[in-house]
């Protein structure tokens, strides 16, 4: 968890602290986000092939390769001088980073008995669930007191710490460690290309404008070749570097699918929430990220009782109670307005926290069940990069919906806003008299009056944007609902015969039958060794 912990940290921990970034190593800030695509990029390549290096170099060993890279590269990162060292150190990052997640899941499930997967996946969720939304409160804060060099600092000792309990008391099963050698080295072009160019496309592209853009264009096509020939060549090759095979589990292709819709809301509204507080309501980097923090209090609250219901009822029930509670909570904060208050968004964001561990936990759990413990890395793999994905598209999906309908909503209202407008004249002509009370002259006041204005109206515009995006977020989580009943779950029953009627079974079997004599103690005994 503590590995997992890291590396999800991140993802988010530098977001806040681009502007500082790019202004201390001289660049702009359309640069300076090259900080946060470069890692996101090497991180989703990684992601997907870390089952299969497992698998040939050995879990281990290759765990303790990914946090001393991870660690190394991380004190990188804050010794970089220059925007482009830090983007090479970045990539790096996310190259050792990537395995973490999915190794770790492997670990924990694998170690574990399956009737208590609950368990391990709330140790687990902890990491998941509480890092991106410390994220950005964490990293505010460290880069408006100290610098944005110890965001990378922070690593050091968690690594070391993480490096020193894994090298103790992480072991490989038997089944890893068996590669043959053979590496498919098309499939991991074509998957750098397919998955690389998507999400540079996911990250750049509200910027760029989307196919209004040659170089979004560029990387659409990639993307597309990309992944339709990695498609194609891992069905049909003996060696895949990535086994699409497990996905004709319906359990795990349903589970991969809802992970990807639950990321989309999750990674979204961790992008929104913090954007409508600074915007909107003018805080400051460092209160829009404690703003978020309610969130991490009701899933810490609540993910060790999520583990622990997990083995004790049928999860699809808490998936349930997870979705109405998360639409819940969407449509409460589509009803905000430009008068919220700091407690308005309180107990929306502790109701949030505890909705995703009621989807997160009872989730992975039933995704991974009937999964092989052989296939387990690669299982693994696949659907910690289909979260991600799904964040990544959520994010582009949403703040493109933010952007185009606050132009929209702008319209609506500059129509209303006219010379013909009583309630607009009486408001121009207030405004007026307060600048020109405050010293201004009659033009300077009637300049500033209309750009006050101007500036009413586009809050409004984006206000009634964010609503529409809270609300139909609400209803991302309503469409998890229809396909929970393709998650399957058998109920786990103790077949075992207790240790005081082993040898008896143990004699049974070895004794020669009697069928003529006493056939109804016969019966009996047999029953007997049934119920037990």
């Amino acid at each position: 968890m503590l590995a997992t912990f890291l590396e999800v940290l991140d993802t988010t921990v530098v977001n806040v602290s681009i502007p500082h970034i790019a202004g201390n190593l001289a660049s702009t800030n359309e640069e300076g986000t090259w900080v946060v695509t470069s890692y996101l990029v090497s991180n989703a390549i990684v992601l997907p092939i870390s089952g299969w290096l497992a698998n040939h170099m050995g879990r281990k060993r290759l765990l303790l390769t990914c946090v001393a890279g991870f660690t190394i590269t991380s004190l990188c990162c804050g010794l970089a001088t220059s925007l482009w060292q830090l983007i090479l150190f970045r990539v790096l990052q996310g190259l050792t980073g990537g395995g973490l997640q999915p190794l770790a899941q492997a670990i924990l499930l694998e170690t574990f008995p399956k009737e208590r997967h609950g368990h391990a996946m709330a140790a687990f969720g902890i990491g998941i669930l509480l890092a991106p939304i410390l994220g950005p409160t964490l990293g505010g804060w460290i880069t408006d007191n100290y610098s944005w060099r110890w965001i990378f600092y922070l690593n050091l000792p968690v690594g070391i710490l993480s490096l020193f309990l894994m090298n103790r008391y992480v072991f490989d099963p038997h089944y890893v460690n068996r590669g043959d050698g053979k590496v498919d080295l098309w499939g991991i072009g074509l998957l750098a290309v397919g998955i690389g160019s998507l999400q540079v496309l996911l990250d750049t592209g509200q910027r760029k404008d989307w196919f209004s853009s040659d170089y979004i264009r560029i990387f659409a096509g990639l993307c597309i070749f990309g992944l339709i020939a990695l498609i194609i060549r891992e069905l049909t090759t003996d060696h895949p570097v990535v086994d699409l095979g497990v996905l004709k589990n319906r359990s795990f292709s349903s589970g991969v699918f809802l992970i990807s819709l639950l990321g989309f809301v999750l990674y979204a509204s961790l992008v929104l929430l913090p954007l409508y507080l600074q915007t909107l309501m003018g805080y400051p980097a460092y209160k829009s990220g404690l703003a978020l923090s309610p969130r991490g209090i009701g899933a810490l609250l609540f993910t060790p009782l999520a583990g622990h219901l997990t083995t004790k009822t049928d999860p699809r029930r808490l998936l349930i109670v997870g979705t109405v509670l998360g639409s819940i909570t969407m449509f409460q904060l589509s009803g905000l307005n430009l008068y919220a208050g700091f407690w308005d968004i309180f107990l929306a964001q502790i109701l949030q926290g505890v909705a995703l561990s009621f989807l997160f936990i009872p989730l992975m759990a039933l995704a991974m069940a009937r999964i092989q413990p052989e296939k387990m890395g690669n299982a693994t793999s696949i659907f910690n990069l289909m979260r991600n994905i799904g964040g990544s598209v959520g994010i582009a999906i949403m703040t493109t919906f933010l952007s185009r309908r606050t132009q929209m909503h702008q319209n609506h209202l500059v129509a209303n806003v006219t010379a013909g407008d009583m309630q607009t004249l009486r408001l121009l002509r207030g405004m007026q008299a307060n600048f020109y009370a405050h010293g201004a002259d009659a033009v300077t006041a009637t300049k500033k009056s209309l750009g006050a204005m101007y500036g009413l109206v586009q809050q409004h515009a984006a206000m009634l944007a964010f609503v529409e995006a809270f609300w139909l977020m609400g209803v991302v989580f309503l469409l998890m609902i229809p396909f929970l009943p393709l998650l399957q779950y058998t109920k786990r029953k103790q077949t075992e015969p207790p240790p005081d009627s082993k040898p008896q079974a143990l004699l049974q079997q070895t004794a020669p039958a009697h069928v003529d004599e006493e056939p109804e103690e016969q019966e009996v005994e047999e029953e007997h060794l049934v119920l037990h």
